[in-house]
């Protein structure tokens, strides 16, 4: 008996040892593949490149760190850089929370179609942006060619390129999304009895939004601000295409330094700079991010929607969603109509400009007149891209999956709460410091990929999975712990309780998460002309071919090219919307 005893006893001794020992290992196991993943995609290269660019230079280490840093150079691009994030941040609030407000309190026909339009500019690639900005207002724009046909004008009236202006309405145009989806998703949440009771006792609507509405939404409205201050603090395509030399931010200026001066150490230097401000916008960003998904009072959002009542109502709604939908829609339609008209600069016999309906800029794709030597057809570009696309969701499904799963288990422990924001660095990491990191460090077996298919998906995925993740975390925490439970409690291991709850449940989110994933692979840029071969280009890649060679015609195919990129990326939007799980997601 006495050894049955200690029989039983020695087991139970174990189980109780090693219970947080195996508490543990659960949640350090779904970060094994994100991690790891990071470790050897982004630390790893990132911190070659750093060490080449430093070891290399002739006068050290520290002596080179310090002459950057004392660089006119550095202080002019850091000070443009934030000045231009926080004016492009704070005008993107003040056109975005009217919107916010109206598309989370009220109803009215036409509202879902609205909101999908309005969250196409986010998925649109920035050279894409760049060139529908460049198509409306630029020298040869829709507004530019209306005013002189109307005012006989020889010259364009409205310079805006190579101009800030230019520059914050495509920041604008960009993340006005961000603030409609964030600021509004929770906006439409928040229990609306708070502000009906503010009012009964006397307050007038001011004072209620003052001292009832704003104080709730503060954690949303910085969230918000933070994000869009994030993209716009990293701004690579917008400000290479629209700012001309005169203007460079952080990412544009290593840009520079890297492929144009080759000057390593200060474009290493640029890069820390970079990505420690990022770290700590993104530390913030999660930490807002976190009080956003847990509002003071909760509600339905169908339950706080109101109808258009009044004329006023509907005329103040008629007008934020004309200004809107002009700020959101008309640089799009016209990047569509313009690579359709031809608008030749010489006059015709009665001195007017002749134009016309033409495809010949859309069958011009097709032709190599110039016989260049890394000429590709468009349609090879597009598989070429839809490939490194369709690679893109794979590997990021594969790594956020995980960390989706873990953070939404338990997103305040300390180790979630220390991982959360490292998985945003990739967002505000220099792409090009990225891509001449897989250059260097990826270079030698038994990661030798500077020749693999793989290396660009690679570099997409660093950028995509963090849109993966903010994607899933909000579907998996909406499933109720009791279904696990439940099925736990009869019989059911961890992982049939992920394979048989959590993935069915989560099916819509993960196919968002994969259209996010596949619209960013699309149109990414920064990292991809470093790293891809010149004979396999992607679309944004054959799109800078043109808009960077002279001539109207090279400058129609780049419209051309973009207009086919941007019925993808808004087809891939309009999908997100209809899968969209109601009253969940981030972004």
């Amino acid at each position: 008996m006495d050894g049955g005893r200690a029989s039983l006893n020695i087991p139970a001794r174990a189980r109780i040892s090693s219970g947080p020992i195996l508490t543990q290992f659960r949640r350090i196991l779904p970060w094994i593949i994100p991690l790891g993943f990071l470790a050897l995609f982004y630390f790893y290269p990132l911190i070659k490149i750093v060490q080449v660019s430093y070891t290399r230079s002739p006068a050290g280490v520290g002596a080179s760190i310090w002459e950057a840093l004392n660089s006119p150079l550095l202080l002019r691009v850091t000070w443009f850089t934030f000045w231009q994030a926080s004016l492009s941040a704070f005008l993107t609030l003040v056109i975005g929370l009217p919107g916010a407000y109206l598309l989370a309190r009220y109803d009215f026909r036409g509202k879902s179609l609205l909101q999908a339009l309005f969250g196409i500019p986010f998925v649109m690639p920035t050279l894409v942006v760049a060139a529908a900005f460049y198509a409306m207002v630029g020298p040869n724009g829709w507004v530019n060619l209306g005013l002189m046909t109307a005012l006989k004008l020889e010259d364009p009236p409205v310079v805006l390129t190579n101009s800030i202006y230019a520059i914050l309405l495509a920041h604008v145009f960009y993340n006005t999304t961000i603030v409609l989806r964030v600021i509004g998703d929770f906006w439409s949440r928040m229990d609306s009895r708070l502000v009906l009771a503010a009012r009964s006792l006397g307050a007038s609507r001011w004072q209620a939004f003052r001292r009832i509405s704003l104080p709730l939404l503060s954690p949303a409205i910085l969230a918000a601000a933070l994000l869009v201050f994030i993209f716009d603090f990293t701004s690579f395509g917008v400000i290479l295409v629209l700012g001309g030399p005169r203007y460079a931010t952080l990412e544009v200026e290593i840009y520079y330094q890297t492929v144009g001066l080759f000057n390593l150490p200060l474009a290493a230097t640029l890069s820390l700079l970079q990505l420690g401000c990022t770290l700590a916008l993104t530390v913030i960003y999660t930490r807002m991010s976190a009080r956003v998904s847990r509002p003071i009072s909760l509600q339905s959002s169908r339950s706080s929607m109101h109808q258009l009542a009044d004329w006023r109502a509907k005329l103040t709604a008629g007008v934020i969603l004309i200004i809107l939908f002009i700020l959101l829609t008309a640089p799009l339609i016209g990047l569509a109509a313009r690579s359709l008209t031809r608008f030749e600069l010489e006059r015709g016999e009665r001195g007017e400009p002749e134009r016309g309906f033409t495809l010949d800029f859309y069958r011009e794709l097709g032709i190599n007149r110039r016989n260049a030597l890394f000429y590709v057809p468009p349609t090879t570009a597009i598989g070429i891209s839809l490939g490194y696309a369709g690679l893109t969701v794979l590997i990021s499904l594969l790594v956020g999956l995980p960390a989706a799963w873990a953070l939404a288990r338990d997103r305040q422990s300390t180790l979630n709460r220390v991982l959360d924001p490292v998985l945003m660095l990739p967002l505000g990491t220099s792409a090009v410091t990225l891509g001449l990191g897989f250059i260097v460090a990826l270079n030698q077996p038994p990661l030798d990929l500077r020749t693999s298919p793989l290396l660009v998906p690679l570099a997409h995925a660093l950028v995509a999975f963090p849109f993966v993740v903010r994607s899933l975390t909000p579907a998996l925490q909406s499933i109720r712990p009791r279904l696990r439970q439940a099925a736990s409690v009869l019989g059911a291991s961890p992982a049939h309780v992920i394979r048989r709850i959590d993935l069915p449940l989560v099916g819509r989110a993960v196919l968002v998460a994969s259209t996010f994933a596949f619209t960013i692979s699309l149109g990414e840029f920064g990292a991809t002309a470093l790293i891809a071969r010149p004979e396999y280009p992607t679309i944004p890649l054959a799109i800078y071919r043109f808009i960077s060679q002279p001539g109207a015609m090279n400058y129609g195919q780049a419209l051309a090219l973009s207009t086919i990129l941007m019925i993808v990326a808004a087809s891939g939007m309009l999908l997100i919307e209809k899968l969209r799980i109601a009253e969940i997601g981030e972004f």
